[in-house]
C-alpha cells in the first residue's frame, strides 16, 4: 500500500522516511507492532515515530494505526482492526462479549417470518444441496451433517469448478440448494442463482446485507451480523442460526425426524456397543 498523508515526503526526516517506507512495504507487521517494537525495528526513538504520526494528521500513534487500517484491507488488516477495538489486549472474555455483540444484532435484524419460510423450505424439500466454500466450507459440512441424521436427502457440493456443475446438473424442480453469501456474492453463488432460472430449483442464502442488487438475492435469505467491514468476521452468528434453522427442521419434520434418529441411535448402539 501507500499510506496517504497530509505532509509531502520531502519535508519528513531521514528517520521519518524510513518509517513511512516501513508502512509502505510491510504494512501487515506495522499493523501488529507496539510503539516501542516499531522504534526498536527501525532503530529510531520512540518520539521520532510519535512526530511522524503527528505528520501524518494523527494525534499518537494509536490514530496512525487506524489511519493505516483506514487506507488498507485483507484478512492480517482485519484481526489488527479486531485488536485495536481491545486497546490490543486480547482476551477471550472481551472477544465472547463481542460475539453477544454479533448474536444480539443478529436477533435484531433476522426476518421471523424469513426465518420460517426457511424450515419449511428445508423440510419440505425434495433434495437439498449445500454449497460452501473457503471459510463457508465449515458451515456447509456442519449443516449437511445435520440435516443428514434427520433422514433427509442431502448432498454436499463441491467448492468450484466442473466438479460444482456436475453436482447442479441433477438438481431440478423441488430441489433447494442452500448457499453462504455473506459480505458478497461468489462466483460461484452467481452460477448458482443463474442456474436456478433453467433448472428449477429453490435458493436459501446466508447473508450479511440487508440490502442486495435483485440479481443476487436468493429466494429465501437468513440475515446474520459477522461484525464490521474492516474486522475480522466472526462465525458466531452463522453456526447459531444454522443451529436454529436444524431445530426449527426438526420440528417442522415431526415424527419423520424422530424416526430417523431413534434408528440412528439403535444403529450406533448395535454396532458400536461394548463387545
Amino acid at each position: 500500500m501507500e499510506l496517504a498523508i497530509p505532509v509531502p515526503t520531502a519535508e519528513l526526516t531521514r528517520a521519518e522516511r524510513r518509517i513511512l517506507e516501513y508502512i509502505n512495504t510491510n504494512t501487515d507487521s506495522f499493523l501488529f507492532l507496539s510503539i516501542g517494537q516499531l522504534a526498536e525495528k527501525l532503530e529510531v526513538s520512540d518520539a521520532t515515530v510519535s512526530r511522524f504520526a503527528r505528520h501524518a494528521g494523527c494525534r499518537d500513534f494509536k490514530a496512525l494505526k487506524s489511519l493505516v487500517l483506514e487506507q488498507s484491507g485483507g484478512p492480517a488488516a482485519k484481526v489488527a482492526a479486531t485488536l485495536t477495538q481491545s486497546d490490543g489486549e486480547f482476551s477471550p472474555a472481551r472477544w465472547l462479549e463481542r460475539q453477544k455483540l454479533c448474536l444480539e444484532k443478529t436477533a435484531e435484524l433476522l426476518s421471523a417470518e424469513e426465518f420460517e419460510r426457511a424450515a419449511a423450505a428445508v423440510a419440505h424439500a425434495r433434495r437439498v444441496f449445500v454449497h460452501g466454500k473457503n471459510a463457508s466450507a465449515s458451515l456447509a459440512k456442519l449443516l449437511h451433517f445435520r440435516l443428514r441424521r434427520l433422514g433427509l436427502d442431502v448432498h454436499l457440493l463441491p467448492g468450484g469448478g466442473s466438479e460444482l456443475l456436475e453436482g447442479l446438473a441433477s438438481a431440478g424442480e423441488g430441489d433447494l440448494v442452500i448457499l453462504f453469501s455473506f459480505s458478497k456474492l461468489s462466483g460461484e453463488g452467481r452460477v448458482i442463482l443463474e442456474l436456478e432460472r433453467e433448472s428449477g430449483y429453490s435458493t436459501l442464502a446466508f447473508v450479511s446485507r440487508t440490502c442486495m442488487p435483485i440479481e443476487q438475492r436468493a429466494d429465501i435469505s437468513l440475515y446474520v451480523y459477522r461484525g464490521e467491514e474492516r474486522e475480522y468476521h466472526s462465525m458466531a452468528a452463522p453456526a447459531a442460526v444454522l443451529d436454529a434453522l436444524v431445530v426449527a427442521v426438526t420440528g417442522e419434520l415431526g415424527q419423520r425426524a424422530v424416526d430417523s434418529l431413534e434408528n440412528l441411535h439403535k444403529l450406533k448402539k448395535r454396532c458400536f456397543a461394548e463387545k
